[in-house]
């Protein structure tokens, strides 16, 4: 296990931080690309896209995750403070990260068949699930961004 987030080194403290930051970044674009994209249901919508979001939102959450637990979290768990002032809420959080990849697994599904056949889909219900994951992964991002970046900072853990 990792050492204390105190013992870390600044610089690693830093790249921890750097990374973090890119990934709460792009999440955030997801999350506005899934709303543009749930709006502009069903006309407005090509076959290659829908397509593109399935295999690249997936691949994307997958790296994000795999930081976060493997890197991020290994590190604020060496920590006895960090673990006694937030250790429920990382656990949340990757309970949240399985929920998320399963979601995701569903919405690459629903896009596959709403590109194949548009008439197949129920566009509401894709909407709708478009909407939930954004939402949901928006107010993760946000704790991310409020509680854990922070940190990173030196001095701050």
């Amino acid at each position: 296990m990792a050492g204390p987030i105190s013992d870390c080194g600044t610089a690693d403290r830093a790249k921890l931080a750097e990374r973090l930051a890119e990934i709460l970044k792009n999440m955030d674009a997801w999350c506005a690309r899934l709303e543009d994209f749930a709006d502009r249901l069903p006309a407005d919508v090509e076959a290659s896209e829908c397509l593109s979001i399935a295999r690249d939102l997936s691949a994307d959450i997958q790296s994000a995750h795999e930081f976060e637990e493997g890197e991020l979290f290994a590190t604020l768990r060496g920590d006895a403070e960090i673990v006694k002032r937030l250790g429920p809420a990382l656990e949340r959080l990757h309970s949240e990260h399985l929920e998320d990849e399963s979601f995701t697994q569903e919405i690459r599904e629903c896009l596959a068949d709403f590109a194949m056949d548009k008439k197949r889909c129920n566009v509401d219900s894709l909407a709708y699930m478009l909407r939930g994951f954004f939402e949901s992964k928006r107010r993760h991002c946000a704790f991310e961004r409020e509680f854990l970046l922070p940190l990173l900072k030196p001095g701050q853990a």
